[in-house]
């Protein structure tokens, strides 16, 4: 019963580790690597005109997060000008006003795009009302019987709205289309033409206009050309077409700037409007772009996370969640190959210590004070001390020798011995306390085994908390740990032999 209880714990534990890694490395796009980047795009608008010496307002419509991308670090730049942001018509739009504006006027907007793996925006919990199609007279005959001959060859409003498309990029065109659009429409004309038919049919659709995300560009792009494309609102969502295929999905660097026939910028005010867009594709360190677009999704997770506690707390558990992991690896030296060591964590702070003094150095400093302290150790042993003060005494006569240590290194110049500071003085203290007692009633054999043991345990476990993708996974997924504490559930089942006990009993296994 406890064997299956134990296993079951580990079981749940690891799929609740597992899950929580998966969804935040899938989902929310944290790096699995440390050296990930992402790539993101800079978006600037830049609006000129010439004032007439009265009072001057501009509005364009500026681009907002969608399911595909979310707009970040927006900044509206410009000088004496007020400025307000508003939502109308599913689409934002910036003003800038000023009581009185003479000559020509620069006014800026910038912000950051990131691709986005879960939906930033919720479905409309009403579908809008299609809009009026007013067709009359010939044109109403025309669109019906477009609508009737569409229809009858497609099964669903997905399939129905793929074939008007095609309908509407026939070449030549057929009669009813040509009635409609009239001779070499343009591609933006016949999406205004299939959400009109669509109204008329009683399907709600829109038509987007927005730009291409080039990724192969790293150089600012001037007047960059609009794409237009069509969305239908079906099942709480809204779907997008491509122009030309009638397919329904659209490239995935294509970025909506604003929806409908709304005029995505006006001047009251002023003359010689100019209106210029740049693109400048950059390189973002991982872990930033996944929080910088958690902070426009919001998930629950990311608001619980570590990435919302002060930095200077985060430095501190980037520490302490290591180790765990030194711990593991100490129970396997010690349950699965058989290594003896003093105490169960000392050699795991140790090894911590390690990776602020260095690995040489750490050594060297480590075995220099635990020799010293061992030495005073035997000549307190004279006094017959009890345990309490003795203990005191070894403490006090460790940090006397560290500051000793560094005090000599650094007359010498070797600034690396003033590191010896950061070794666990308790630990040090308890070390050497152990090791006498075991040099006393074992022989010094079985105590330098065991400090021999407890030092390899300590680089063993500097070098497994000093690579940087384990540093990485267990501070970005700290739900890891609960995989880790699975594996150390299951070990502290395992009662077999360990590796030296077959070194140890090799003689009898011949016989």
């Amino acid at each position: 019963m406890n064997k299956l209880y134990v296993w079951g714990l580990a079981s749940l534990l690891t799929i609740i580790g597992l899950g929580l890694f998966a969804y935040k490395a899938y989902f929310l796009a944290f790096p699995i690597r440390p050296d990930t980047s992402v790539r993101v795009w800079n978006v600037e608008t830049h609006i000129s005109f010439e004032a007439k010496e009265e009072p001057a307002k501009v509005s364009i419509i500026v681009p907002m997060s969608t399911a595909r991308f979310a707009i970040t670090g927006e900044s509206f730049i410009s000088s004496g000008y007020g400025i307000l942001v508003s939502t109308e018509d599913r689409n934002r739009r910036a003003i800038w006003s000023i009581r009185k504006a003479t000559g020509k006027q620069n006014l800026y907007y910038q912000a950051t795009v990131r691709t986005v793996r879960i939906a930033v925006l919720t479905p409309e919990e009403e579908p809008p009302k299609p809009s009026e199609p007013a067709f009359q007279g010939l044109s109403l005959e025309a669109a019906t019987s477009l609508l009737q001959e569409v229809r009858a060859k497609s099964a669903d409003t997905v399939s129905m709205v793929s074939e008007l498309i095609k309908w509407l990029n026939d070449e030549p065109p057929r009669p009813p289309v040509k009635v409609l659009l009239g001779d070499q429409p343009k591609t933006e004309k016949k999406i205004e033409m299939a959400v009109r038919l669509l109204a008329q049919a009683g399907i709600v659709a829109r038509s987007v206009h927005g730009i291409r995300l080039h990724e192969e560009k790293f150089d600012f792009s001037k007047n960059i050309p609009l794409i237009h494309w069509l969305e239908v609102y079906h099942n709480k969502k809204w779907l997008s077409f491509n122009p030309m295929s009638g397919r329904p999905s659209v490239p995935g660097d294509w970025l909506g700037w604003w929806r409908g026939k709304q005029n995505p910028v006006a001047l009251e005010g002023g003359d010689k409007l100019r209106v210029r867009v740049a693109i400048s594709p950059r390189l973002e360190e991982g872990i930033i772009a996944a929080q910088e677009t958690g902070s426009v999704s919001k998930p629950l997770l990311l608001k619980f996370s570590l990435f919302s506690l002060p930095v200077s707390t985060q430095a501190v558990y980037r520490v302490l969640l290591m180790i765990p992991v030194g711990a593991f690896l100490l129970a396997i030296f010690r349950n699965i190959i058989g290594i003896k060591t003093f105490g169960t964590f000392m050699p795991v702070l140790i090894g911590l210590s390690f990776r602020e003094t260095g690995l040489g150095t750490g050594i060297i400093l480590f075995s220099i004070v635990v020799a010293m302290g061992l030495t005073i150790r035997f000549w307190l042993e004279r006094l017959k001390l009890l345990l309490v003060p003795r203990l005191t005494a070894i403490l006090t006569v460790v940090v006397l020798l560290m500051v000793a240590l560094s005090v000599f290194t650094h007359s010498l110049g070797m600034h690396r011995g003033l590191s010896v500071a950061l070794f666990p003085m308790v630990i040090l203290t308890m070390t050497i306390e152990r090791m006498s007692i075991v040099w006393e009633e074992r022989g010094p054999g079985e105590a330098l085994t065991s400090g021999l043991g407890s030092l390899l345990t300590a680089i063993g476990a500097f070098l497994v908390m000093n690579i940087k993708i384990v540093e990485h996974l267990i501070f970005v997924f700290p739900e890891l740990l609960l995989v880790l504490l699975a594996s150390t559930l299951i070990l502290g089942r395992y009662s077999g032999y360990r590796l030296m006990d077959l070194h140890r009993f090799r003689v009898v296994a011949k016989g």
